[in-house]
């Protein structure tokens, strides 16, 4: 069957999107669609519906293909804890922690997994859009690699190199890949895509000649920005950083920026809301005191990123928030930093120890090696307001506080907690937000009015209006030869 890989000039060139705005695009012919990513790296991850951990990007994709997300999609996950350490997922399961530089020495034996996963897809679609990771360009990376280049060649998948035009000097960063390419890797590259170009599209056309003649490569488009792309949930963090705050609005809710936050697209609905002004709190600036609401985000080491909060000073700034009235929730590791300890005695998130929570609920959480990842439904345990989510998490839970559950699963179990005034709530469900139900009830305790937008409505649109997008600024039958369609569809 036919496969297509778009690698990139570097991380955040926009491989996300443009792979999953494709997807939709072939799926919108009627063909069945499957996305890939060899060896992804990120915080921001889903649940698929049999209990695996893939990263964020290649559930959005299956979404964009219409079909359900596998372990298959991402067989390699790195989730980080520390600048030189993260936990590394194989399949779906954990797998243990590694260092960096151990993972860069072995990376090589997960090819034969990674390839196995890949032929898995292909058997079952028509086409596979395999997404690279960072850049074939960092040759230092290039023995024994299995996200770009190394790939390609063992699975014998032609490649199109997408360059970003948004951050400048897009033709050195495309000639220069082809210059430091080792000849049979930059065999592999049929052409390549300019992305995010704002502006009149006639006055790059010399640079697009120019790069033609440098490279011999195949010019096979160029993107516009994409403003639907705002709707679609972001993998990496550094997103975070380039947040411009809106209009002030009437209800003001506010999330620290922890230094291994995780799965922060659970805001993502908060962010479209017309009467909210969401925003994360950088490192170095207070919680704001005019904020209604602060959320404690989930997080890839509870105890390190309790501590930063800590040194941060919002520890100090959420006693206030409280004592002013406030209201507080904690989601996942938030919800347990909220407790009055947690304890690693395995060394789990990173170093073995224990630390005083924020004293905020009546909970006390062990992290514990097994890891729960399951799909959960059920509705608020204050309203007949239902809600689809999913817990991603180590650790046990206990405590008084779970006597008064914040959501009530189908089945009946209980989840997370509420404090007896109601003012602090926690759960370990992820996407708590994103049904339209749910979040018109808990904007409603805050005197806000919601939208009433489903979220996967709202991405799904956009998925639609970035593959309508693609299909006018791509050479569309060019890719789906060179991915080998035949007859392009």
């Amino acid at each position: 069957m036919a496969a297509l890989m778009i690698q990139g000039c570097g991380s955040d060139v926009g491989k996300s999107v443009l792979v999953a705005g494709l997807c939709r695009l072939f799926a919108n012919r009627g063909l069945r669609v499957a996305p890939f990513k060899p060896q992804n790296m990120s915080n921001n991850a889903a649940v698929t519906p049999g209990g695996g951990e893939i990263g964020r990007a290649q559930a959005l994709q299956a979404l964009a293909c219409r079909v359900a997300p596998s372990v298959d999609m991402n067989p390699v996950l790195l989730k980080p804890q520390s600048d030189v350490g993260a936990q590394l997922i194989v399949r779906g399961r954990m797998a243990g922690t590694w260092q960096a530089r151990a993972y860069q020495d072995r990376k090589g034996e997960l090819l034969d997994v990674v390839l196995e996963s890949f032929r898995s897809l292909r058997a079952d679609a028509d086409l596979v859009l395999v997404e690279g990771a960072g850049s074939p360009a960092e040759t230092n990376l290039r023995a024994g690699d299995i996200a770009n280049m190394g790939f390609a060649r063992a699975a014998g998948v032609p490649v199109v190199l997408v360059g970003d035009i948004d951050r400048g000097h897009v033709i050195a960063a495309l000639v220069g890949a082809h210059a430091v390419l080792d000849p049979q890797d930059r065999a592999m590259i049929a052409g390549f895509l300019i992305n995010k170009f704002r502006g009149d599209p006639s006055l790059f056309r010399d640079g697009r000649a120019e790069i033609v003649a440098r490279t011999g490569w195949a010019d096979l488009g160029m993107a516009p920005w994409l403003a639907a792309a705002r709707s679609l949930p972001a993998e990496d963090a550094v997103v975070l950083d380039r947040a411009v705050p809106g209009a002030p609005r009437r209800v003001k809710v506010v999330a620290p920026m922890l230094s291994r936050i995780a799965n922060f697209d659970d805001f993502d609905p908060l962010r479209a809301e017309p009467d909210l002004d969401f925003g994360f709190v950088p490192p170095g600036s207070p919680l704001p005191g005019d904020a209604d609401l602060v959320i404690l985000p989930g997080t890839k080491a509870t105890l390190a990123d309790l501590a930063f909060l800590r040194a941060q000073g919002w520890d100090i700034d959420l006693a206030a928030h409280v004592r002013r009235g406030g209201r507080v929730l904690g989601i996942c590791g938030g919800f347990q930093m909220l407790g009055a300890r947690i304890a690693d005695p395995d060394g789990v998130e990173g170093p073995p120890g224990a630390a005083p929570g924020l004293g905020l609920l009546d909970i006390e959480t062990v992290l514990t090696a097994d890891k729960v990842l399951r799909p959960v439904a059920g509705r608020l345990a204050a309203a007949e307001a239902r809600f689809e989510g999913y817990e991603m998490h180590v650790g046990q839970t206990v405590g008084p506080a779970l006597g008064r559950p914040l959501l009530v699963l189908d089945g009946g179990a209980g989840e997370g907690a509420v404090s007896a005034d109601g003012r602090i709530a926690g759960a370990y469900v992820h996407g708590l937000f994103n049904a339209a139900p749910a979040r018109r009830a808990m904007l409603a305790q805050l005197g806000a009015a919601s939208d009433g937008v489903d979220q996967t409505a709202r991405v799904d649109a956009a998925l639609d209006a970035i593959a309508a997008e693609l299909e006018r600024a791509f050479d569309i039958p060019a890719l789906a030869a060179i991915a080998g369609l035949e007859p392009p569809p």
